[in-house]
């Protein structure tokens, strides 16, 4: 049965979007969407979990779904809450991993949180979103995202007003249009294959609310994200298809370069979303056996 997100209350006032599944006495495996999405893009992910006995483990971060929104919020602010959800749960040491926009959120649970023993950045971003080489090979769609980030939350509202809308209420058939020219063919053929059913659903969702956690997140990547790639001590797994027009397999070499002793999977033929898709069980074996390295 897959599992239903939660909403837990915070000390501090704010509510958090938490989705629980996996094996509930396994191993910590604490997931980041990506941008913009929510927890339950790693609804389908509970089986898989499952087997391998890892405790799925995923929030959504404030402004999506039912999560608080925290203005101005860095990368490195997302182990605040990490921290809270562990110790509520009970957990000392975990493994994570990041998809697109939550890759750099990975990354900072590496660099951060003492528990933290294997991270994974799937897709993900690089440090350096004033950097004009940031944006090289992302489809003009990203482009014009980023550049106005550049510009200010302002400039970012309106982009997103005139153009990302549509995400609000997209439905399976509709995503591929969505999309335009941000996926390639094989990202195509895994939205037909019936992944756009689960990734429209999680959009849906994570921008009820409105698109507050998407220009947060926007702005976070593009400022300093509150750590640097050196301070990353855990083993790490770049995961980069070579045909990702949303994010560049350039940025898998820079985050490869930058991490201390990381492991670069460059996987040819693949986009952004038919990687995640294609090599979700290698993923997860590659955490569960950095996890047993570990102990």
């Amino acid at each position: 049965m897959i599992p239903a997100p939660e909403a837990v209350d915070l000390a501090d006032g704010r509510t958090l979007d938490v989705l629980l599944g996996g094996a509930t006495d396994g191993t910590p495996l604490v997931l980041h969407h990506g941008t913009p999405s929510c927890a339950t893009t790693f609804e389908d992910w509970h089986s898989d979990c499952l087997e391998r006995g890892l405790r799925l483990i995923a929030v959504s971060r404030p402004g999506y779904a039912s999560s608080s929104r925290v203005p101005g919020r860095d990368v490195a602010s997302v182990t605040v809450d990490i921290a809270d959800v562990l110790d509520r749960l009970g957990h000392g040491t975990f493994v994570t991993a990041g998809w697109s926009g939550g890759g750099p959120h990975a990354l900072a649970c590496g660099a951060l949180l003492p528990g933290c023993v294997a991270g994974a950045s799937v897709a993900g971003a690089r440090m350096g979103g004033d950097d004009p080489d940031f944006t090289a090979g992302m489809a003009p769609e990203n482009v014009a995202e980023f550049g106005a980030a550049l510009e200010g939350e302002d400039s970012l509202r309106a982009f997103l007003a005139a153009n990302a809308e549509p995400f609000r209420t997209v439905k399976a058939a509709e995503i591929i249009e969505a999309f335009g020219g941000l996926v390639p063919q094989v990202d195509k053929d895994v939205l037909a294959e019936g992944y756009a059913e689960v990734l429209a659903a999680s959009m849906r969702r994570a921008l009820q609310p409105g698109f507050d956690g998407w220009v947060d997140d926007d702005l976070a990547f593009v400022k300093p994200w509150g750590f640097q790639p050196q301070d990353i001590a855990v083993p790490v797994t770049v995961w980069q298809g070579s045909l990702d027009l949303m994010v560049p397999f350039e940025h898998g070499r820079w985050l490869e370069s930058a991490i201390p002793g990381a492991t670069l999977r460059l996987v040819d033929g693949h986009g952004h979303l038919s990687l995640v898709t294609a090599f979700r069980s290698e993923i997860l074996d590659d955490l569960v056996r950095a996890a047993k390295g570990q102990r």
